[in-house]
């Protein structure tokens, strides 16, 4: 016969007092902590992204948190030693800086990893539902490139996606009202066609806007949630699309199509600003 894989011990009563105090202390604690972590995320709007994982360590070296003074408000990510790309709609939040180099959000050196920043919008945005909701974010000097921070390359001229899927990531919750999370989390995402988006979405009365890209939420449980603004939708190495929005900050998928905007589109813009190093 095997044996049991723990031994009983009986204990006396003071020292089953003591464990019981104890144990009424570390639920006590783990109480607290829930609490004030589920608290802080009712203040903040973290990338949140839907059945995803964990970020490997040395995968997605571009991405940026794009945080005010109060802390995380939007995803973003790094094209070059001096500027990040996020979405125009987070500039509703003030953002202040960027941290860089890290994949957890309670690991911040911020000698070395948090850079401030310049808001350079698109100047045709107005909202997410007009488009054009795209922002670079001039870093106040240049960013220190190393086996943690690397940019992501951009679509060198409109091209067609051919992928069949991508990949979003961000920070925050994991569903919709969910708890926080502060480590990069990442989902692979179909990519859906635009005239089965643009379908989709006018079954809702909503014409979406032009120079967009579709992809998750719709035929699949994964996407991005209310938060994640401003990531990368990634196909093989390149940054093609900046989140921008969902249906009514429904992440209950599926449902309708997630929407980003069409870097491509926007590549113009993008190299002269760049080039002039300013905006």
């Amino acid at each position: 016969m095997s044996q049991p894989l723990y031994k009983r011990v009986d204990l006396s009563p003071q020292r089953q007092q003591a464990e019981s105090a104890t144990g009424m202390m570390h639920a006590l604690h783990k109480f607290l902590l829930f609490y004030l972590l589920t608290c802080l995320g009712l203040n903040t709007h973290g990338g949140e992204i839907i059945n995803g994982k964990k970020t490997k360590e040395n995968l997605m070296l571009y991405m940026a948190s794009v945080q005010n003074n109060e802390g995380h408000v939007c995803g973003g990510f790094l094209i070059s030693e001096d500027f990040v790309v996020t979405a125009a709609h987070c500039g509703n939040w003030n953002p202040t800086s960027v941290v860089l180099g890290t994949h957890n959000l309670k690991k911040v050196d911020n000698d070395t990893m948090r850079y401030s920043v310049k808001r350079c919008k698109h100047p045709s945005f107005d909202n997410v539902r007009t488009g054009n909701d795209i922002m670079l974010l001039k870093l106040s000097k240049k960013a220190r490139l190393d086996k943690r921070v690397q940019p992501i390359q951009l679509p060198k001229n409109e091209v067609k996606i051919k992928y069949k899927t991508c990949r979003v990531a961000g920070w925050g919750f994991t569903r919709t009202g969910g708890k926080v999370v502060d480590v990069l989390q990442d989902v692979d995402v179909p990519f859906v066609n635009l005239k089965v988006c643009e379908k989709v979405w006018a079954k809702i009365s909503f014409n979406l806007p032009a120079n967009i890209i579709c992809a998750g939420g719709y035929g699949t449980k994964k996407g991005f949630c209310q938060g994640d603004s401003g990531g990368p939708l990634v196909c093989g190495r390149t940054a093609v699309g900046v989140v921008s929005f969902n249906k009514k900050k429904n992440c209950d998928y599926p449902n309708v199509p997630n929407v980003y905007t069409d870097i491509s589109k926007y590549l113009p813009w993008i190299n002269k600003i760049l080039k002039e190093k300013n905006c």
